[in-house]
């Protein structure tokens, strides 16, 4: 198989390596895929039609490794101009995964990641539309971040769809991962699609991902993924403080959008104009061209609906910090797509097209593997810039050492709210003015009752340890505040309630939000919901 369409003479290397400055990654072997520029050679995207125009500059990415003393050894093979998930629609020959030559390597980032899976190269630069930087991390048995959009500048990235591109990495380990993207992350001015890192975490993502969300009901799954995915789950029990069920539907909604709407009409915008040459593979042709007549009127139908599942989604976040899928639903051999280029294709990006549509982060690491011997990965999905929490999560995942600190920084107290103060409910704006920020998801612990207390104005509840309450406890956020503004918070809350010591799931005590007993006597029990927001969305009145 062809790894490199551009490898680097061992003099070249060296002289990269002898001027590289001594920064965080000194003497750091990367790779580069094929679509992000190094100045003095030819950007192909796979397309031999591009082989005799060399970059004038270096991708701002690729030359922010350059700067922490990273050592660039050559480019890599692709799905030609970043279309695909397979790995096979390249005229520079398909990669296989390096566990099967009889199986796709996937793609669109097939070199890059078969380079760290074969052991060249510690770290490869990838790229991620639609799962690019994700399946084949997950068919060779690596580490694929996918962080979230603008947070690693795509200026020298030769566009596949300008505002979903993201460079991704490939890595053996989450740790080596997260190093390359601490040097990666940079607001670039110079790049309209840049973002940078707000300064405080966006409402609703937590210092620490403790509940993890995931699918109720059955995977599309071919049987040995389906095995594999069960153990999986049983592997998350160990890992995760929580599991929380949820309906995937709006999310696979959005997945659909991505071929099946008119984004394609931004591929041909970014390189149709090299669609007529003799180089291009014609499963890539007969996927973009259809692009040009994408109409304005289908453009803003479909932005609609976009925002339309965009809101649907959103309220899962507000009850769990991650999603956990497969990375695909099948791992297909070369055969197989040989016969179906488009249909296979399709189908592996079942639960991976809808991440930057909805503006999401994400990390693929290994799970063990299928029954055939196989690697089979797994995907941690969160909000927009909580891809360093995110991390954290995956490097438990993988049993790496993690970098939160779970103790609240100097000066600060934890504080359980239950009710009106969770994020998104009419108080919360309360504990943000404050200067408060979620720590953490948590339950309580067994033995607490909820209570829905009577009266007008915002519905509040009424938490009290009665010790008969439900053995899995009841929902609370935890959020850290300045030492001054407890007393703040205190003076803002009416009888009859107060804060006092209240027992979380991890046998940890925080303060907390608590009522009197004798203050929930004609208050509605409603601990069997579980929550205040759960409950709310039973019985809104």
């Amino acid at each position: 198989m062809t790894i490199w369409i551009t490898k680097f003479a061992p003099d070249t290397v060296a002289r990269f390596a002898a001027t590289a400055p001594d920064g965080p990654l000194a003497g750091v072997r990367f790779a580069v895929k094929d679509n992000l520029d190094i100045a003095g050679y030819p950007t192909t995207a796979a397309c031999p039609d591009l082989a005799d125009r060399p970059a004038a500059t270096t991708a701002t990415a690729v030359r922010r490794l350059m700067d922490a003393g990273a050592v660039p050894i050559g480019k890599t093979n692709l799905d030609q101009f970043a279309t695909g998930l397979v790995g096979t629609r390249t005229p520079y020959g398909a990669c296989h995964s390096v566990h099967s030559p009889e199986h796709i390597s996937g793609g669109s980032s097939s070199g890059s990641a078969v380079a760290v899976a074969a052991g060249l190269v510690p770290l490869a630069l990838g790229t991620d539309t639609a799962g690019s930087g994700r399946v084949p991390a997950a068919f060779n048995g690596i580490v694929g971040i996918k962080p979230t959009r603008g947070l690693v500048s795509t200026r020298g990235l030769l566009p596949a769809c300008r505002s979903l591109d993201c460079v991704t990495t490939f890595t053996r380990t989450v740790a080596e991962g997260a190093a390359a993207l601490d040097v990666l992350t940079w607001a670039d001015p110079e790049d309209p699609w840049s973002r940078p890192v707000p300064p405080a975490p966006p409402p609703g993502v937590a210092s620490r991902l403790r509940t993890v969300a995931v699918p109720a009901g059955d995977l599309d799954l071919d049987p040995a993924h389906r095995v594999a995915w069960q153990a999986a789950l049983r592997r998350l029990d160990t890992v995760a403080a929580q599991v929380v069920p949820v309906d995937i539907g709006a999310f696979l909604a959005a997945a659909a959008l991505l071929y099946g709407g008119p984004w394609v009409a931004q591929r041909w915008s970014a390189f149709g104009a090299y669609l007529s040459g003799a180089g291009v593979d014609p499963t890539v042709r007969s996927i973009v061209t259809p692009g040009r007549d994408v109409t304005g009127p289908a453009v803003f139908e479909a932005w609609e609906r976009l925002a339309e599942l965009r809101r649907q989604t959103e309220r899962i976040w507000l009850d769990v910090d991650a999603l956990l899928l497969p990375v695909t639903p099948t791992h297909p051999t070369l055969a197989e797509v040989a016969a179906d280029p488009v249909g296979v294709n399709s189908r592996l990006g079942t639960y991976t097209n809808f991440v930057n549509l909805l503006d999401l982060c994400a990390v693929a690491v290994p799970a063990d593997a299928r029954t055939d011997g196989l690697p089979f990965g797994v995907q941690f999905i969160a909000p927009a810039f909580a891809d360093a929490p995110l991390l954290d999560l995956a490097a438990r995942w993988c049993g790496e050492p993690t970098r939160v600190d779970d103790r609240p920084p100097a000066g600060t107290t934890l504080v359980a709210v239950v009710g009106a103060h969770l994020t998104g409910m009419p108080l919360n704006r309360q504990l943000v003015a404050l200067g408060g920020r979620l720590h953490a998801r948590a339950r309580t612990a067994a033995g607490y009752r909820l209570y829905r207390l009577p009266g007008s104005g915002v519905a509040r509840p009424g938490l009290v340890f009665t010790g008969d309450g439900p053995d899995d406890g009841i929902a609370v956020e935890v959020w850290q505040l300045p030492h001054q503004a407890v007393g703040a918070l205190l003076d803002s809350i009416p009888a009859p309630l107060g804060l006092g010591p209240l027992r979380l799931d991890d046998d940890t005590t925080v303060i907390g939000f608590l009522a009197s007993e004798h203050g929930v006597r004609d208050a509605q029990d409603v601990s069997a919901a579980g929550g205040w927001r759960a409950a709310l969305r039973a019985d809104p009145a």
